[in-house]
C-alpha cells in the first residue's frame, strides 16, 4: 500500500441512518453498503451540523460549526475567505474533486471585493467550496435559480432524451398508461417508473463519472480525495424501473408518532405540523405512495455502489482507498406528523456513517459498531490526517476519528451540537418571527436533547426513557427537568462563546505573544535591570529587526 491512501468520500442526499439493512430496516436489503461496514467501523451517533441541504454540508467541507462559518441556509454564500478541506489537502499536495452535490454558493459579492475573477483558478476554487469540479451537479434543473443546464442534461440529450429540461421531463418524470409525462415534483406520481432506463439515471451516472475521475487519478499519480455525492435518494421521489415497484406498503414500518404531540403548547412545533409538507406526510395515502418510492431509490443507490466497489476491486484501488459513506441529513417521512427534514428529531439529524480504512492499524475494528458521539465536522480533520495534511486546531472545529478507526486513545466528545435558520419557511411566516430570532440549536450529550428555539422556550427530549422522542418536556416543572435544562442550556453557552472565528493566528502564535518583551514590546518595565531580570537579554542588545548590516 502507497503513503497515504486516497480517500472516496461518499454522500447521499437525505438519506436516514434507519433506512438500511446494516441499520436495522427489516425490509430494505443493502448489501452492499453492509459489505462495507464489514470492512470499517459503522457508526451509530453520527450527528449533522444543521437539518437541511446547505449548512449542513458547509459544515462538512470546512469541519466547522454552523455560527463559525456563517452559510446558514441553502443558496447563502461561503464567504470567499473561509477554508475548507479542499484548500488544506491541496496544500498539503493532495488533489479534492468533487463529483455531484455540494449546495455550494459562489460569495460573487466578496471576490468582486476582493478583485477574484469567478473564472480564473483561485475563484473557481473559492466558487467550489474549494473542490476541483470534476463535476459538479446540484439536480434542480434548468429552471432553477441556483443551477443551469448541467453536462447531464447534456448527457440525456446525446442519447436520446432531448426537451428544454431533460433532467425533468425524463430522470425525474414517468409516463401514465397513456403515454402521457407526469412530474414527480407532485408526490401522487412518485410510484410511477422514472421516464428514463437505470443505466442513464442521475444515479447511474455520477457513479460512472466516480471512475472516470478515478482512470484519470491512477494516471496522474498525486493522492486525492474524491467526493462522489448523490443527489438522491432526495426529491422528486421516483426512481427508474425495476426499482419504482420493488417495495409497497407491507415494506413500510409503521410511523414514529403519538396522538399527544398534536396537543403541544409548543407555538413553533404547532406551526411544524401545521405546515403544508407535514399534513402532506401525516397522511397515510402519502406515506404509501412515497415511501416505496424512497426506499426503490436506496436499493437503486446500494446496487450502484456495488457495482462502483467491484470496479475499484478489479482496478486495484479498493486496498489504498478510504471509504467513507454517510449523508447531509434525514428525512421524516411522516414520523412525528412531519415531513422534509428541518428539525432535530433522529431520523432528521443522526445520519449513517461508515469508514472502511484499509490500513492495517484499522485491522482490530473492521465489523465493529461505534456508538461514540461524532459529527459531521469530524470527516475533515480525519481525511486530513489520512492524506499528510497538519491539523489545524485553530481552523477546524471537527475532531480527528482516527483514534476510532484504529482502536487508540484520543478522541471523546461530550455533546454534538446541530443549529437551524428557519427565516425562509411557512413556520416563521406563521409566527411572525424576525429573520434575527427564527433560529434554533441542538445540543445532545447521548441522552438528552436539548433545543433552543430563540423567542419560545425550549423543547427537551430524554432518549433513555422516551427513544421515540414524543414527549416534550420542555416545559416539565419536574425538578429533574428543569436541572437537566439549565445544565443543557448551560452547556449550549459554554460551547457559542467559544473562539469560532480567530482562524489567522495558530496556537504557536498565540504562545508567543505571552512573550511580548523579546519582541521588543516593552509595557511596564521600570529599568534595565527589571528588563534584563524578565527576559534574560541586554537591555542594549536592543535593535530593529530590520536594520541595514554594515
Amino acid at each position: 500500500m502507497s503513503t497515504p491512501p486516497n480517500v472516496l468520500w461518499i454522500m447521499a442526499d437525505q438519506l436516514r441512518f434507519d433506512y438500511l439493512s446494516c441499520y436495522g430496516h427489516p425490509h430494505l436489503h443493502t448489501p452492499h453498503i453492509d459489505a462495507l461496514a464489514a470492512r470499517g467501523v459503522r457508526f451509530t451517533n453520527a450527528y449533522v451540523q444543521s437539518p437541511v441541504c446547505g449548512p449542513s454540508r458547509m459544515s462538512a467541507y470546512t469541519g466547522r460549526y454552523v455560527r463559525s462559518h456563517g452559510s446558514t441556509w441553502n443558496g447563502m454564500p461561503l464567504r470567499v475567505g473561509e477554508p475548507t478541506l479542499g484548500d488544506h489537502l491541496r496544500a498539503a499536495g493532495a488533489r479534492a474533486v468533487l463529483v455531484g452535490k455540494t449546495h455550494m454558493a459562489a460569495d460573487l459579492e466578496g471576490m468582486a471585493w476582493l478583485g477574484i475573477d469567478p473564472k480564473s483558478q483561485i475563484g473557481v476554487a473559492r466558487s467550489e467550496c474549494g473542490f476541483d469540479p470534476f463535476e459538479r451537479d446540484d439536480g434542480l434543473h434548468p429552471d432553477s435559480a441556483r443551477q443551469n443546464w448541467s453536462a447531464y442534461d447534456d448527457y440525456l440529450v446525446a442519447h436520446g432524451f432531448a426537451s428544454d429540461n431533460p433532467w425533468h421531463d425524463f430522470a425525474n418524470s414517468g409516463l401514465d398508461a397513456d403515454g402521457q409525462r407526469l412530474s414527480a415534483w407532485l408526490l401522487k406520481n412518485s410510484r410511477l417508473a422514472a421516464n428514463v432506463p437505470e443505466e442513464h439515471s442521475e444515479t447511474a451516472y455520477m457513479t460512472d463519472r466516480a471512475m472516470d475521475f478515478m482512470r484519470q487519478a491512477q494516471a496522474d499519480g498525486r493522492p486525492w480525495m474524491c467526493h462522489l455525492s448523490y443527489i438522491k435518494p432526495h426529491w422528486p421521489y421516483i426512481v427508474p424501473a425495476p426499482y419504482h415497484d420493488m417495495y409497497d406498503a407491507s415494506h413500510i414500518v409503521p410511523p414514529v408518532r403519538n396522538g399527544a404531540e398534536f396537543d403541544t403548547d409548543h407555538p413553533l412545533l404547532r406551526a411544524y405540523l401545521d405546515a403544508r409538507v407535514c399534513k402532506s406526510f401525516s397522511r397515510d395515502e402519502v406515506r404509501e405512495t412515497v415511501i416505496p418510492a424512497y426506499m426503490g431509490l436506496i436499493k437503486q443507490l446500494d446496487d450502484n455502489l456495488g457495482r462502483l466497489f467491484a470496479w475499484m476491486q478489479a482496478q486495484g484501488l479498493a486496498e489504498n482507498t478510504i471509504i467513507a459513506f454517510t449523508s447531509d441529513h434525514g428525512d421524516y417521512m411522516g414520523d412525528h406528523w412531519m415531513g422534509d427534514k428541518d428539525f432535530y428529531h433522529e431520523m432528521a439529524v443522526k445520519v449513517p456513517l461508515i469508514i472502511a480504512d484499509p490500513r492495517p492499524e484499522a485491522d482490530a475494528t473492521r465489523g465493529q459498531a461505534s456508538d461514540a458521539l461524532v459529527e459531521m465536522i469530524d470527516l475533515a480533520p480525519t481525511f486530513m490526517n489520512a492524506l499528510g495534511c497538519a491539523a489545524k486546531p485553530h481552523v477546524v472545529e471537527g475532531r480527528d476519528l482516527t483514534p476510532i478507526l484504529h482502536d487508540t486513545d484520543g478522541f471523546s466528545r461530550r455533546y454534538v451540537i446541530s443549529e437551524h435558520d428557519y427565516h425562509w419557511s411557512e413556520m416563521a411566516q406563521a409566527l411572525e418571527q424576525p429573520q434575527e430570532h427564527a433560529h434554533t440549536k441542538m445540543i445532545f450529550d447521548g441522552r438528552w436533547k436539548y433545543i433552543r428555539c430563540e423567542g419560545f422556550r425550549p423543547v427537551l427530549f430524554d432518549l433513555e426513557t422516551d427513544p421515540d422522542e414524543v414527549a416534550d418536556l420542555g416545559s416539565s416543572d419536574r425538578p429533574e427537568h428543569v436541572a437537566v435544562r439549565a445544565r443543557m442550556e448551560a452547556a449550549l453557552l459554554d460551547w457559542a462563546t467559544r473562539h469560532h472565528t480567530r482562524i489567522t493566528a495558530t496556537p504557536a502564535v498565540l504562545a508567543g505573544q505571552k512573550t511580548a518583551a523579546k519582541s521588543g514590546i516593552l509595557i511596564g518595565f521600570w529599568d534595565e535591570a527589571e528588563y534584563e531580570a524578565a527576559t534574560g537579554q541586554p537591555f542594549s542588545a536592543l535593535k530593529p529587526a530590520g536594520r541595514p548590516q554594515a
